[in-house]
């Protein structure tokens, strides 16, 4: 009578080896378990490398949004004039931005004046959007006083403006120059109004490190703003930065009450939300299709299985009579199944990571080979593909990795399990 033995004894993992470990007139099984090791690899690898591109594209996306811009707008609503156009310029500009200071978790206020406006230099236009602000408020902007790369003095500030990259590169200037900016809401005279034409000097140039900032953003002194966007007095916004830009939600009913009766909000949240949200879409979707790729890796276990079966149908008939249990013969093919599937997953997180770790020379490699640039700034919004390595990624790719590897293993295994011994030997 089979007597029962404790699970996975050694006994039981010396023959799962020695079947892995299959000879040369066996070269059938040992090529589908190097098909299946290098198939679980290569699935696990690609779906850790995707989930890093994609939380490092999502971390450095919203780093420069939240590095460059304000987290919370405050803005009063329009109003009619008595000459029947409309405002919503905030006159008490200091006092509202000292109020909402009070806020807890408020770490800036700072009243801007904004304005789209053409920029001219050597016969070279280009579209701008210019922020008036003050050489203080500047000062507290990360993304602006340590970008990327940057050329002149911003201590300088105040002599002249700072811009983008991208407008330099746009207009052909470096710092020093000088460029054009104009207004067609300029100068009001009796003849109507005439566009305002003023010459700065380019005194800081920044490179943010988000294609639609460098290529558009230009910083004034807020006085100079004031007088060339006819502001005399008033301020267009406020710009909040917040120590948990993530909480804005929960800080606006306060916000509002300090701001006062006129006063909206626009959040980071809401200028980025569709963004935001397509990006999560797109990450559970990439999991899926990759989880799809890691699933059939793991099924070309049962392949291998199978032909191991089928080719030790004499070793488990003998095994059988000798006394081992059902249960012993589906943990040793199980092991054989399982094994494939931890090694490949190990080799696939190996892999995952290096890619992930040194994603900028790769990339630089290929692009050395293609001879074009594969990443392009205009197209994704920041100027080169980041990776961010989380355990919560490695962890749900090596648990699904090696969940379908078990979960198909157990079938074939079942199969060897319930060779009848004399059937399987009637013939040998």
């Amino acid at each position: 009578m089979a007597r029962a033995t404790p699970p996975f004894a050694g006994y039981e993992l010396m023959i799962a080896w020695r079947y892995l470990r299959a000879r040369r007139a066996e070269g059938g099984v040992s090529v589908m378990t190097w098909i299946s090791l290098i198939g679980i690899t290569l699935a696990v690898m690609a779906l850790i490398a995707t989930l890093s591109v994609r939380a490092g594209f999502r971390a450095e996306f919203v780093d420069t949004v939240l590095g460059a811009n304000a987290h919370v707008t405050v803005f009063n609503s329009a109003y009619v004039q008595d000459n029947g156009s409309l405002n919503r310029t905030i006159a008490d500009y200091d006092a509202m931005a000292a109020r909402l200071r009070t806020v807890d978790g408020v770490i800036r206020a700072a009243p801007l004046v904004k304005g789209q406006v053409m920029a001219n230099a050597r016969g070279r236009n280009a579209g701008i959007e210019v922020y008036g602000i003050t050489h203080e408020n500047l000062m507290t902007i990360p993304r602006i006083v340590e970008p990327q790369a940057q050329e002149g003095d911003i201590a300088r500030f105040a002599e002249g403006i700072a811009i983008g990259s991208g407008v330099a590169r746009e207009l052909a200037v470096k710092t020093g120059d000088k460029i054009k900016v104009i207004s067609p809401n300029g100068v009001k005279t009796a003849f109507g109004t005439s566009p305002r034409v003023q010459a700065f000097e380019v005194v800081y140039i920044f490179t943010a490190g988000r294609y639609d900032i460098d290529r558009t953003r230009v910083y004034m002194p807020f006085e100079q703003a004031q007088v060339f966007f006819n502001r005399e007095g008033v301020a267009d916004e406020i710009e909040v930065m917040v120590q948990s830009p993530d909480d804005v939600e929960a800080m606006s009913v306060e916000l509002i009450r300090k701001g006062g009766d006129r006063v909206l909000l626009w959040t980071w949240k809401d200028a980025s939300s569709n963004f935001l949200s397509a990006l999560d879409i797109e990450d559970n979707v990439m999991f899926v299709i990759l989880s799809i790729l890691v699933l059939i890796a793991a099924m070309n276990i049962v392949s291998g299985l199978i032909m191991l079966v089928k080719n030790k149908g004499r070793d488990i008939g003998i095994l059988r009579t000798v006394g081992l249990t059902e249960g012993a013969i589906l943990r040793i093919f199980f092991v054989c199944g399982a094994f494939t599937g931890i090694i490949g997953t190990a080799m696939g997180v190996i892999l995952g990571c290096l890619f992930a770790i040194y994603i900028d020379p790769i990339f630089a490699i290929v692009n050395g080979f293609s001879g074009d640039e594969l990443w392009d700034p205009s197209i994704r919004g920041i100027s080169f593909l980041p990776a961010k390595l989380q355990l919560e990624d490695v962890m749900s790719a090596v648990g699904l990795s090696i969940g379908l590897s078990f979960i198909v293993t157990i079938f074939p295994a079942r199969r060897a399990a319930r060779m009848n011994p004399v059937e399987a030997l009637r013939y040998e």
